[in-house]
């Protein structure tokens, strides 16, 4: 038996079952509850129970965020569309027409991020239209950041189901 036999062996590379892919998930769903906007909810935490120079430091976070996100959907969204709906395709085709799993497991990944992508931009829109500052913005961050929450637990649930029942289809026999 070779090495690269025996690493294969050792370490199971179908998608749903590799651990990587578990702890990999729920990093990404734990970065985006924690980045809300780019902006870390400690700071938030203490921005909304210290004000002064702390609630500017986040005002002035959330606006330039905010700026470059809605520059970017501006100024690129076509093209950002387009290529967003053309991955999408090529992964939904891959992964449940030709059956790849690695096509399906990074499809439960992007979906879920494509509607988080929508939520912060729906988000910096109302921002920039006048909840940019003080109790209106932690009001709009906290909402945004469960809006977030919910949106991870969905997925997680979603995919966690989804793997199992790969899983189980994989195991069993004939």
């Amino acid at each position: 038996m070779n090495w690269y036999q025996m690493l294969f062996d050792l370490i199971d590379m179908r998608s749903f079952s590799n651990l990587g892919y578990w702890i990999a998930l729920g990093v990404i769903w734990s970065s985006a509850s924690h980045w809300v906007l780019g902006v870390p909810h400690d700071l938030i935490q203490r921005a909304r129970r210290e004000g002064a120079q702390v609630q500017a430091d986040v005002e002035t976070l959330v606006r330039i965020n905010v700026e470059r996100m809605l520059h970017a959907s501006r100024n690129h969204g076509p093209a950002l569309i387009g290529g967003t709906s053309f991955l999408a395709t090529v992964l939904g085709l891959l992964g449940f027409l030709y059956r790849v799993e690695f096509a399906q497991a990074v499809l439960m990944i992007f979906v879920p991020l494509v509607v988080l992508a929508y939520l912060s931009l729906r988000t910096s829109v109302m921002i920039e239209a006048g909840e940019g500052q003080g109790e209106r913005l932690f009001r709009r961050l906290g909402r945004h950041r469960l809006s977030v929450q919910i949106l991870g637990m969905v997925s997680l649930l979603v995919t966690s189901m989804y793997g199992m029942y790969v899983n189980i289809q994989f195991n069993l026999p004939g």
